[in-house]
């Protein structure tokens, strides 16, 4: 049979994912698995239809469908995206309807999760029949238990699509409610607010406000007494995504580095902000390709969260509610950044006054919160996700990511747990004891009430 693999990978057939894939095919050299470089000529597929009609109809005469990428900050890379877009654009989803598909992602495993949930949103969308996923580790395939489960995925995809076996639907079809915003002035009560000294910065891929977007920004922008700043990223000289060349993992250098204007962006305009504004339309189950592209060329800074204390919002136009996916991804930005997330504002409340009221209210709680310095508590979004970036970092991501590794050691970032002193102590003292049963007995009677004892201290002496 012949399968077309779709290579999300900037780099090409020299991506570790395709590495996977090519070993598949040594297994199973009965089939044929046909890459297709996607992101690295995506320039290519944009202005030239008759080259995107070659891959469409590659994949209309395929027996089966691999979406392969590796991980690009919580989802496929941008120029990965741009293709998925294209498809709908040019109304190619027919090619894909009906067709057994499967996701092969590499990463070292961080918010794999939400890039292969978008991937699977996408292919429901395109009502193809989605047969599973493997997400692997860049060198998972050096392990041989590891490559023993690689070659049951790709059995599995083969049976399903040799016996035309049966697969269930993850994703429902987005719903879109038309609704068109329109802003009203201020109400009496509503006083224009005084930014306090605070730099404001709005960052959108939209301004016109022929749309619910532009309308948003506009009553965002109308709360202030003084003008706030925005910046159209289709406005930026951006000459392409991120490239995977990890040569920033040195000094937070891109290599694209004059070539364009985005890193002058990022850290003179973005990272001088005290509040920023992300402003975007949903396209498909994500924002635009181009938000994409920004958030994949940000990783020059690497591991690093450049964008800490700062009080962060969103304003999204677009069926956020039906996305969980999505409002994940949103809400574990601010937080890997150390920054805070205050609210998200969409248009899906279909009542222009109650917008109107929110986003006026979210205007006021940015410079409140940023004065006061307030930050909600890191969650497992950005708690787990740190641990997996501290332990490749000191560990086998070191020599690559040298500037991380500064970093992390400048910031306290190596909190391992063999350095806390006092669990040491405590542990060789107690684990012995509980050995033995009586004890045990007696431990456990009173921990709940020990346990507790130190924050009650607290508590009794609020002012300490």
């Amino acid at each position: 049979m012949k399968i077309i693999v779709l290579n999300g990978s900037p780099k090409g057939i020299e991506s570790a994912t395709m590495q996977y894939i090519l070993y598949i095919q040594k297994k199973f050299p009965q089939h044929e698995l046909k890459i297709l470089n996607i992101a690295q000529q995506i320039k290519k597929l944009e202005n030239n239809e008759e080259k995107f009609k070659e891959i469409i109809d590659d994949v209309k005469n395929s027996d089966g469908v691999i979406w392969g990428f590796p991980l690009y900050v919580m989802l496929v890379p941008s120029q990965y995206k741009r293709f998925i877009e294209l498809i709908t654009e040019r109304k190619k989803e027919v090619a894909f309807r009906d067709k057994y598909t499967a996701v092969l992602a590499t990463s070292i495993h961080f918010y794999d999760h939400t890039a292969i949930n978008y991937m699977n949103g996408i292919c429901d969308d395109f009502e193809m029949k989605f047969v599973g996923s493997f997400s692997a580790d860049m060198f998972d395939l050096m392990i041989p238990k590891k490559r023993e489960q690689l070659i049951l995925f790709a059995e599995n995809l083969f049976n399903y699509i040799e016996n035309t076996l049966p697969t269930t639907r993850k994703f429902l079809p987005l719903i879109e409610k038309p609704f068109n915003y329109i802003p009203v002035m201020l109400e009496k009560e509503e006083k224009k607010i005084d930014i306090n000294g605070k730099k404001i910065l709005i960052i959108t891929d939209s301004v016109d406000q022929n749309t619910n977007l532009g309308r948003m920004i506009q009553r965002f922008q109308s709360c202030f007494s003084t003008e706030i700043e925005i910046v159209n990223i289709y406005d930026l000289d951006i000459k392409g995504g991120c490239l995977g060349c990890i040569q920033c993992g040195y000094d937070n250098i891109c290599v694209y580095k004059d070539k364009d204007e985005f890193t002058e962006f990022w850290n003179v305009k973005l990272e001088s902000a005290d509040i920023l504004v992300f402003a975007g339309n949903i396209i498909d189950r994500y924002l635009s390709s181009r938000w994409k592209m920004v958030f994949d060329r940000s990783f020059f800074k690497g591991h690093i969260p450049t964008l800490r204390e700062r009080q962060l919002s969103f304003l999204i136009s677009g069926p956020l509610g039906q996305i969980a996916n999505l409002r994940q991804i949103i809400e574990a930005i601010p937080e890997i950044e150390e920054s805070n997330l205050v609210d998200i504002i969409t248009d899906e409340y279909a009542d222009s006054k109650i917008m109107d009221a929110l986003i006026y209210n979210l205007a006021k709680k940015l410079i409140t919160y940023s004065q006061s310095g307030y930050k909600k508590p890191q969650t497992f979004l950005a708690v787990g996700g740190n641990k997996i970036f501290r332990d490749a970092v000191y560990g086998r991501m070191r020599f690559v990511f040298q500037a991380d590794h500064r970093y992390y050691e400048e910031h306290g970032f190596y909190d391992f747990p063999h350095d806390d002193k006092y669990a040491k102590k405590r542990n060789e003292k107690f684990i012995p004891l509980t050995q033995n049963e009586k004890f045990r007995k007696v431990f456990y009677s009173v921990l709940k009430t020990e346990m507790i004892k130190p924050l009650k201290n607290v508590v009794e002496n609020p002012d300490k």
